[in-house]
């Protein structure tokens, strides 16, 4: 029994060296803290190319507003300091009665003396049909009186995995007393 010990150890040995190697081959180089992976492996197949069009809806007034002022104002010309938490609707068509396909989560914060430009933080919360659960996110600046605005998309999740790419923001119609806005987004992402 004593002499098949050392040959069972020599095989175990390598047999774990070729696993090993096998494990570094299907996944990439390994650099201790850091390793390239196998795209495939992780369930990531071809990247995508997808056009997503729908009407984010700003409401701050009525009964059951879904843009909350959290911070107040300190410049009444261009809103400087205002943080606005949101919850916003989007729907297909601009019309407030039109399918919701999900929502906007996240703030925007008036961030310039000079004009109204927010910084938009947020995430675009699919609700309807394939996309449902799925999640497109957006950090970037938005002034607001520009007719056409582009804000980058920063990521996302679930069929967004890995998302990259831009958003543009065009004004619909802007309530000036209440500031209630609709706006038309098109949203420009590759995925996975």
């Amino acid at each position: 029994m004593a002499k098949m010990l050392p040959i069972s150890t020599l095989k175990f040995f390598i047999f774990s060296l070729l696993s090993f190697f096998a494990t570094i081959l299907v996944t990439g180089e390994n650099h201790g803290f850091v390793r390239t992976l196998n795209r495939k492996l992780i369930g990531l197949k071809n990247e995508k190319s997808s056009h997503i069009h729908f009407y984010w809806h700003d409401t701050l007034s009525g009964r059951n507003p879904n843009s909350i002022q959290i911070v107040p104002q300190v410049s009444n010309k261009t809103f400087f300091g205002a943080i606005n938490i949101i919850d916003d609707q989007l729907t297909l068509g601009p019309e407030l009665s039109s399918k919701l396909i999900g929502r906007a989560q996240g703030f925007y914060a008036s961030g310039s003396q000079e004009e109204v430009a927010l910084l938009m933080a947020m995430n675009f919360a699919f609700t309807d049909g394939k996309y449902n659960g799925s999640t497109i996110t957006v950090l970037g600046r938005n002034a607001v009186f520009t007719k056409l605005r582009e804000m980058p998309v920063i990521g996302g999740s679930g069929l967004f995995r890995f998302a990259r790419g831009y958003v543009q923001a065009k004004t619909y119609k802007v309530n000036s007393t209440t500031r209630d806005a609709i706006v038309e987004y098109n949203v420009y992402v590759l995925h996975y």
